[in-house]
């Protein structure tokens, strides 16, 4: 699933392309009404991605799983197959193709469909008073799962929060009131130091700059702290596999 460095790193490559430029024509039948619109903005928020356009229209899109935007030349064969295409715009010398996202929607209302999400953890801005905030609000609840919770903050998915837990050695399954406000700002400001390493390059995810992750995919492989095998579980109501070290991490072996 493409996490909040992904659609900052989308909406800088989109920006730097297409910003101010004119839709020549837009599809499938939905978008027709972007044509003759200048794109006026591009902004990511979390997971979600924004497009806004003269005339007052947005081009909301969240990528969910599989999703991904790209960007070709005219006539340049796509990567993907044309099936898969949700939107595609079409800039004179660029088009910007997205493919497979469950959610594009052009709207009016652009606001209405992030109400319910949390500051965004890259942004500029952000507060983590308003973070930990959100996050006590929420009452105990296991690490593993208030990182992901994208009412609390987004951006954040199951990559940095198997990560972020390594590197402050703490188990996915303690519960948040066993932290202290501190600790707990410390944990998204861990997994915002990753995503922000992360930041730069083309759309593809590389995490931290010239190292490999530590714990998430390497399941039996041995931790780089200690030696001993990453281990996994499911969390959550989604079930998502959490990585982590059962000795760097040590209440985790023995979690119900």
């Amino acid at each position: 699933m493409p996490e909040g460095d992904t659609i900052w790193r989308t909406a800088a490559a989109l920006r730097r392309s297409l910003l101010g430029q004119t839709v020549v024509a837009a599809r499938p039948a939905a978008l027709e009404r972007l044509s003759g619109s200048v794109l006026e903005d591009v902004h990511p928020v979390g997971k979600h991605l924004l497009l806004r356009f003269s005339g007052g229209w947005t081009l909301h899109s969240h990528m969910r799983l599989f999703g991904s935007w790209h960007l070709y030349r005219p006539g340049e064969r796509w990567r993907k197959s044309a099936r898969a295409a949700r939107a595609v715009l079409e800039f004179g010398d660029w088009l910007a193709v997205c493919f497979s996202a469950p959610l594009v929607e052009l709207t009016q209302q652009p606001l209405a469909g992030i109400a319910h999400l949390g500051p965004d953890i890259l942004a500029a801005d952000v507060s983590w008073e308003q973070i930990t905030r959100r996050a006590r609000a929420l009452g105990p609840v296991p690490l593993g799962e208030l990182l992901l919770d994208q009412r609390v903050c987004c951006g954040i998915g199951n990559v940095y929060k198997c990560e972020a837990l390594w590197t402050l050695g703490l188990d996915p399954w303690l519960r948040s009131d066993a932290l202290t406000d501190e600790r707990l700002t410390q944990l998204f400001i861990t997994a915002r130091q990753a995503m922000q390493a992360n930041l730069s390059g083309g759309f593809e995810r590389r995490f931290e700059s010239g190292r490999s992750r530590a714990v998430h995919g390497r399941r039996s492989r041995p931790c780089p702290r200690c030696g001993t095998a990453v281990a996994t579980r499911q969390q959550g109501e989604q079930a998502r596999w959490t990585y982590f070290c059962p000795t760097c991490q040590r209440t985790a072996a023995s979690a119900s």
